[in-house]
């Protein structure tokens, strides 16, 4: 689960999200879930599943996507990682 601060808005990280979606992926990265807060459009939460902790290693360093997001208002030093356990699973 991922926390981050926005500047430009949730509609500006969600396009960017999906025009670079076939990349994410092929880094071995599903997201599950984003949104922004209710109250507050520039602040937002990601729930995403990475194949192995190598694939969110290689997606926490990959410097182009790195550039895109922050082009998209994402402020990266803002973000709060916390590791899920084993048991979390998704409902349908």
């Amino acid at each position: 689960m991922l926390t981050q601060d926005l500047t430009k808005g949730f509609q500006s990280w969600k396009d960017m999200f999906l025009e670079n979606q076939a990349e994410f992926n092929a880094l071995g990265g599903k997201l599950v879930f984003a949104g922004p807060e209710k109250e507050n459009d520039n602040k937002m939460m990601v729930i995403i599943e990475f194949e192995t902790p190598d694939a969110m290693k290689a997606f926490a360093t990959n410097e182009d996507l790195r550039a895109k997001r922050a082009a998209s208002g994402a402020v990266l030093e803002s973000n709060v990682i916390t590791h899920l356990g084993d048991a979390s699973f998704v409902g349908s």
